[in-house]
């Protein structure tokens, strides 16, 4: 009797895969795999497999001692205790501290009805697979400029989205997860909810602009195989090309291409799997499986602009700075 549970589940999983196996996707008007609606990747799953894991699919056990932890670190980080009006002023800090809320799904996704360590399936160790070159442009990325708002993080300019949810690849952040998809016969549009940023793949036409001509996004084509949309990115921005993750992300070259898979697995589920060519930056090509599912709606607006105060402010903070560090000139009697 003790073995029942552990029947049950793996009885469950097999039900499961194959009803995805037997699902097929519902059709727009004019035919195509209709990926249509509300969808999130929220999910405490991350990029990379965190240190200590040594496989994809983890025991129970080890799932729940992952949710556990990082709710726990949730709990010291963000404080649900109400604000005293009547409290003093902070204390001063050289950086404030973030004072964002949480909006996330705390548990590992499940792709096939398995809980999943990192969205990395290839290589098998869940790591990304950095070249020497890549190592070195991956601590650049870290490092700070306050010379002017060019040298200062895209997402901190209001220019791309805060965690990389935009893509490609799409990653899951700690809010703004959801993402609206509309077809027509030619296109498919993508609206991301952190920064309202819309991506536009184009259906049929491959033909990619010339090299000089690189969107914050890159320039993506795609094509059906089957129920599958394949998308191919290539012109990624190098000034955006940081991408961010929960568990460490990575900064691609020029020569990067990514292939994105949409396939619906079911009525509210979908396996968006992505696949990142970058001889400059790794050592071979490493793929990502990431699980999706509908979500409520509407998608309100992410307020973000550039004409606020905290590029003005930083840079303005940075001028401060120097000009206390510099010497006191000495006036002559």
């Amino acid at each position: 009797m003790r073995r029942l549970p552990g029947l049950i589940a793996a009885a469950a999983l097999v039900a499961s895969v194959a009803q995805a196996a037997d699902y097929r996707a519902p059709r727009t008007a004019f035919g195509q795999p209709d990926l249509q609606g509300l969808w999130t990747n929220s999910s405490l799953t991350m990029l990379q497999r965190p240190p200590g894991l040594k496989t994809l699919i983890p025991t129970e056990a080890e799932a729940a001692m992952m949710q556990a932890g990082f709710r726990k670190m949730v709990d010291s980080l963000i404080s649900t205790t109400p604000i005293d009006p009547n409290s003093p002023a902070p204390p001063v800090v050289d950086e404030a501290p973030q004072a964002d809320y949480l909006e996330m799904d705390l548990n590992l996704a499940r792709i096939d009805g398995q809980p999943r360590t990192s969205w990395i399936v290839e290589p098998a160790d869940g790591r990304l697979p950095f070249t020497e070159a890549g190592r070195l442009a991956q601590r650049k990325s870290g490092e700070e400029s306050f010379d002017g708002p060019e040298g200062r993080p895209t997402a901190e300019r209001c220019l791309t989205a805060i965690g990389s949810t935009e893509g490609p690849p799409m990653m899951n952040s700690g809010f703004n997860n959801h993402y609206q998809i509309i077809q027509n016969r030619d296109h498919v549009a993508i609206l991301v909810e952190m920064n309202h940023d819309m991506r536009i793949v184009r259906l049929g036409d491959r033909t990619h602009p010339p090299d000089s001509v690189r969107p914050w996004m890159g320039d993506s084509v795609g094509w059906w195989e089957g129920d599958t949309l394949v998308v191919e990115t290539t012109n990624l921005n190098p000034k955006g090309s940081r991408v961010s993750s929960l568990g460490g992300g990575f900064t691609y070259s020029p020569q990067a291409k990514v292939i994105e898979r949409f396939t619906r697995t079911g009525k509210d589920q979908m396996l968006y799997a992505f696949t990142v060519e970058d001889p400059v930056t790794f050592a071979r090509p490493w793929r990502a499986e990431m699980a999706m599912r509908t979500a409520a709606g509407p998608i309100y607006e992410y307020a973000c602009h550039e004409g606020n105060y905290s590029v003005p402010n930083i840079l303005g903070g940075a001028r401060a700075q120097e000009a206390a560090a510099r010497p006191t000139a000495s006036v002559r009697p």
